[in-house]
């Protein structure tokens, strides 16, 4: 865990700090309204197995027949630049109804994602929550699980269940912890050090 201390105290005294602050206040800058906690719930739904790039495409090409579109709609749209477009659609059709009835405050909100909304896991419901200002979650990706693997933090998981997920984010809760940071700031600077990037 020391070696990867060093690493982020070290983009922590880099420019890349300005830019990953800039990107936090984003997240929590976000207004608490349907229509823009629907986009980041799209916006996840459509990155997983995917990339965050096109996933920020995607939504732009939708635009607002994601809040108006029927599922053929949907499915048509998403079929021009997105190669999932049929499940994706269902998805995000049904979870357009879904979401309605969940409150972002509750305690138990990530839990209530990954219940009722199709598409969303452990992962997928943690990117939301950090994207829309909640920074007390992990991104688990399998960047992220390749960095801890490598550093001799985890072992590599078969499958990541959702306790499995936990227990993970309980290593990368201690890394923050350790480093002054919240889970939502770790992510980004952790995702700097394996792709060079900052993205949502």
């Amino acid at each position: 865990m020391d070696t990867l201390i060093k690493s982020v105290e070290q983009l922590r005294n880099s420019p890349i700090r300005n830019v990953i602050n800039n990107r936090i206040q984003e997240f929590s800058s976000v207004p608490h309204d349907f229509k823009n906690l629907f986009r980041e719930l799209a916006f996840c739904i459509l990155t997983a197995g995917t990339s965050a790039d096109l996933g920020l495409r995607t939504i732009q090409h939708l635009g607002d027949e994601l809040f108006s579109g029927s599922q053929e709609e949907l499915q048509e749209k998403l079929k021009e630049i997105y190669r999932f477009h049929t499940i994706r659609a269902g998805y995000i059709y049904e979870a357009r109804n879904n979401f309605k009835q969940i409150d972002v405050d509750d305690k138990n909100i990530r839990n209530l994602l990954v219940k009722d909304i199709k598409g969303i896991g452990m992962k997928e419901a943690s990117h939301f929550l950090r994207n829309i200002g909640f920074s007390n979650y992990a991104i688990i990706d399998f960047h992220i699980i390749d960095l801890l693997v490598r550093e001799g933090l985890i072992e590599k998981p078969k499958t990541l269940t959702s306790k499995r997920y936990i227990e993970i984010e309980n290593v990368l809760r201690e890394l923050a912890k350790k480093t002054d940071l919240s889970l939502g700031e770790l992510d980004l600077y952790l995702w700097h050090l394996e792709t060079g990037k900052v993205l949502k």
